[in-house]
């Protein structure tokens, strides 16, 4: 049976990243990320409710992140929910849950140019470093362009005959036994 494990976050980065580079080559680097929740109770008072989250990145995004993203700027993170216990200083054993991310954007810039980033962690098989998707920039609308004026006309205008989608087809390679359910 197929599983996922997926979380997405849109937040301000809550601290500068901390970031440790291993002996074998590897590079970590870990920041927190608030999300924000507004709402009114039954009763009409506004409430926003703050949530953190501590999320980590590995090797080349890792140092992407060590070297733009500062705290306070807005960050859209993917990645996989991850438990990790510790014992505390009472030596009661511990639970906390993090995000190792596979994909980020910088949403606010930290860039000297301005330009906006995502990355994606390249599968770990794959050798070639990876490289920043830069956003296109959006095409400029259109100028609209002087009609000429309408000439009058005698005969009645017809309505363009509307035409109904064709209707999309559905064709399942399973049968009813690999339902789940």
């Amino acid at each position: 049976m197929a599983s996922l494990n997926k979380v997405i976050l849109i937040g301000n980065v809550g601290n500068d990243p901390e970031v440790r580079y291993f002996d074998g080559g590897g590079v970590v680097a870990r920041f927190s990320v608030a999300t924000n929740e507004r709402y009114t109770t039954r009763t009409g008072e506004q409430v926003e409710q703050t949530e953190w989250f501590r999320v980590e990145v590995w090797n080349e995004q890792a140092k992407t992140v060590e070297k733009y993203l500062r705290k306070g700027q807005q960050i859209y993170v993917e990645g996989r929910l991850r438990t990790e216990t510790y014992t505390d200083r009472d030596g009661k054993e511990r639970f906390s849950l993090g995000v190792r991310a596979t994909t980020f954007q910088f949403l606010s810039s930290g860039r000297p140019d301005g330009q906006e980033e995502s990355y994606q962690q390249a599968p770990a098989a794959a050798a070639q470093p990876e490289r920043p998707r830069q956003q296109a920039a959006p095409a400029p609308a259109p100028q609209p362009q002087p009609q000429p004026a309408p000439r009058q006309q005698t005969a009645t205008r017809q309505q363009p005959a509307k035409r109904e989608p064709d209707p999309v087809s559905f064709e399942s390679n399973s049968g009813d036994d690999d339902l789940p359910f």
